[in-house]
């Protein structure tokens, strides 16, 4: 049977998170995919939309504690942070199933290992076809996208000022002291002030597309009162006219499918609920600004993540993916 009409046969670990949820939301009304098991050790038995409600009337699916991998051909990997690669160590996936892990564990670049970083806007022939990939982060997806074009094109220099702000989402499902209502309600605070994980794989990607800059990304990541979305703003120094600089934009985007330049500050609310990043660039004197906004659990994460499948098993991108936007 032709690739363009057989289904894709999917296995998800740790399905109970967020991500997870996000994941089956999206596969459920994938037209080329097919959920053959939906792991959850504490949730096994349990249908689906007993812990995400929202997919009540979309899913009859259930967790199950099986992980048959002869029965599939993609596993996402949902788990926490350095969770998947523990899991590889304990477990025998065949070399038939090809991997799509949502943690950090391989964005990093290592002999040891040979998963492709998967950003489409800069990967797209090396995730075509790849057999383990590593989804990118997602504050490292929205501050990526805003600074890549202007690097690669030698528009800017000296160090780049980011400060971002995430939704609770971004923190998990398992309850904090930092995401708990009463807290997170009417309120922001910043963490891991320049030294947030996600530097590591944007740092990597600066020095593959610009290998002679020579400044430093500098980084503030805040909780904001909402529940999803990633707004950043990022400036350094230019002194290329703007036009330069939207030409260069316009070009290096202008066959992505997801991402889009646009000719006034965004708002996040045009991103929230869909795969789309919305970029602005303006000059200040001898400032550029660079604006980004994602939805983090889609563009982020699980949108990101259904990209990446479709490129990997040859179809159509965007397939699954034409989301709206949220009205307002």
């Amino acid at each position: 049977m032709d690739q363009q009409t057989k289904k894709i046969r999917i296995g998800i670990l740790g399905a109970a998170g967020y991500t997870g949820g996000e994941l089956i939301r999206l596969l459920v009304h994938h037209p080329l995919a097919e959920i053959v098991f939906a792991n959850s050790e504490s949730n096994a038995g349990n249908l689906v939309s007993d812990v995400h409600e929202g997919l009540v009337g979309d899913t009859a699916l259930r967790f199950t504690s099986d992980m048959p991998w002869e029965q599939v051909d993609v596993v996402f990997f949902c788990f926490g942070h350095s969770k998947s690669e523990t899991f590889l160590r304990e477990h025998e996936i065949p070399a038939s199933v090809r991997i799509i892990d949502l943690a950090q564990d391989f964005r990093i670049a290592a002999p040891t290992h040979d998963y492709v970083y998967g950003l489409p806007e800069t990967h797209r022939s090396q995730i075509s076809g790849c057999r383990h990939l590593a989804n990118p982060g997602c504050f490292a997806t929205c501050i990526q996208l805003a600074l890549l074009p202007a690097l690669e094109a030698g528009l800017i220099d000296g160090d780049i000022h980011v400060n971002g702000i995430t939704g609770s989402t971004g923190a998990g499902q398992k309850p904090s002291a930092t995401t708990h209502f009463s807290w997170r309600n009417d309120n922001i605070s910043v963490y891991k002030t320049f030294t947030h994980q996600h530097l590591l794989e944007i740092n990597q990607t600066v020095q593959e597309l610009a290998p002679g800059y020579k400044g430093r990304v500098l980084f503030i990541p805040q909780r904001g009162c909402f529940a999803r979305g990633i707004f950043v703003t990022a400036y350094a120094h230019c002194t290329a006219p703007l036009e330069e600089v939207q030409q260069a934009y316009a070009r290096y985007y202008e066959d992505a499918a997801f991402t889009h330049v646009v000719a006034k500050s965004p708002d996040m609310k045009q991103v929230v609920n869909t795969n789309k990043a919305v970029v602005y660039v303006e000059r200040f004197e001898d400032q550029l600004l660079m604006i980004s906004c994602i939805d983090n659990l889609l563009k982020g994460a699980v949108g990101q993540a259904v990209q990446n499948m479709n490129l990997m098993f040859g179809i159509n991108e965007k397939t699954g993916l034409e989301l709206k936007a949220i009205a307002f």
